[in-house]
């Protein structure tokens, strides 16, 4: 049964920050707009890939950094609501406005439509420290990991850790104010870390975590859309083969490969916090001890969600606009061996990785169809925007990294 979508029902792509390179929005906006679902999107000017697409019905420019009051950004969202007219399936990109919808549910519920959960979940899952409590609680495996308080409290984890280790911000929500770290971070050495903790200040907000090597690892991803009773409307899984920047970034290559196993344990873990609404997990299997161990809990679409699509056409943004319309979810198998490439970074990356030791033996030899995150026959704007915003920051970007590799340094960052 192919996807009927309520066409009098709107969708609008919700983002905080400035991060005008979001293919994921692009994606969102193409999979409801070849359904004939008119759409909207919060964009940081007019000019970004998002607004140049084909099946954008206007953008509303509202450059944000994602550290507003809460307040303020409620009131431009509503602000916003009232010039689209009708009631609208909100679609955010990122945990500020994944959270800052769920504790705000009773303000945003008469223009929008969204799915409803506990108001503190998705900032708890958002937060690695959150994350990681509520795998302790469940029994769902995660790297291990400790949670310093203090200087001193990091000087004695030092003293007994294994190197290398992995910090992150503790916080999803401190990366753009005062982030401790860059993003995910390889630590080499005890004293490398000491000296890095000399300028988180008194309270370091960092998880220090275990570290998985990646010759002994393989990075998987699950795509899913839950509904109010936290049953599965669409479940996806896939393996990553490369991401940006090396290991610790955004998805540049991915296959979908079935794997009931990651799927059920996914399933189980929802059912037992209870979310509802759209998810994108990233696991790392762990070939030492033969687990699965959940890195990140995104409890909103992932960039790279269009990599998954069943046979009836419908991906977890479908999916999700169709339940909150009423519409029936057709059910199907996932397309399995697709490729998905995201073609600005998947080069870097796969020069990057030529010497990492990382393999993806799940990986598929040929690719049964392969989905671009940018380019699109029916839609080329987008891609052409993509090229001209790319060209001077992604020169500067690769330039760093190159002279950090060649400096010798050992940490990887990345923004989420």
């Amino acid at each position: 049964m192919p996807c009927d979508a309520d066409r009098d029902v709107p969708g609008l792509i919700v983002k905080f920050g400035d991060y005008p390179l979001h293919h994921g929005g692009v994606g969102a906006i193409r999979s409801l707009g070849r359904l004939g679902v008119p759409m909207y999107a919060v964009t940081e000017d007019p000019y970004t890939p998002a607004a140049s697409s084909r099946y954008l019905t206007r953008a509303f420019v509202w450059p944000t950094t994602g550290a507003e009051e809460p307040g303020h950004l409620v009131e431009g969202l509503l602000r916003i609501g009232r010039r689209i007219g009708r009631p609208a399936v909100l679609i955010p990109t990122d945990e500020e406005a994944a959270v800052l919808i769920a504790e705000h549910q009773d303000d945003l519920g008469g223009p929008f439509l969204f799915p409803r959960v506990d108001p503190a979940l998705p900032r708890r899952l958002a937060s690695k420290q959150g994350l990681h409590e509520l795998c302790v609680e469940h029994d769902v495996a995660s790297p291990a990991a400790a949670f310093p308080d203090s200087y001193e409290e990091i000087a004695a984890f030092a003293a007994e850790a294994r190197f290398p280790v992995v910090a992150k911000n503790r916080e999803a929500f401190v990366r753009r104010s005062r982030p401790a770290v860059n993003g995910t971070t390889r630590i080499a050495t005890r004293e490398g870390l000491l000296t890095l903790a000399r300028d988180w200040g008194e309270r370091p907000g960092v998880i220090l975590q275990e570290y998985l090597p990646r010759e002994e690892a393989e990075d998987w991803i699950v795509h899913a859309c839950f509904d109010a009773d936290s049953a599965p409307l669409a479940l996806f899984t896939g393996v990553k083969v490369r991401s940006w920047p090396p290991h610790a970034g955004m998805t540049a290559n991915a296959y979908v490969v079935d794997n009931p196993e990651l799927a059920d344990l996914a399933a189980r873990f929802i059912k037992q916090i209870g979310f509802s609404g759209i998810i994108d997990l990233d696991l790392r299997f762990d070939r030492r001890d033969g687990q699965y161990k959940l890195l990140d809990f995104n409890p909103r679409m992932g960039a790279q969600f269009r990599l998954f699509e069943n046979e009836s056409g419908v991906d977890v943004v479908r999916a999700m606009h169709l339940h909150l319309t009423g519409r029936p979810v057709p059910e199907g198998e996932q397309r399995a061996g697709h490729r998905y490439v995201v073609e600005n970074i998947d080069l870097p990356a796969l020069l990057a990785y030529r010497r990492s030791g990382y393999t993806t033996p799940h990986a598929p030899a040929r690719a049964s169809g392969t989905e671009l995150a940018w380019f699109a026959g029916d839609d080329p704007l987008p891609f052409l925007t993509m090229l001209a915003r790319f060209a001077r920051p992604g020169a500067k970007h690769l330039y760093q990294l190159w002279r950090t590799n060649r400096r010798g340094g050992s940490t990887i960052t990345a923004t989420k």
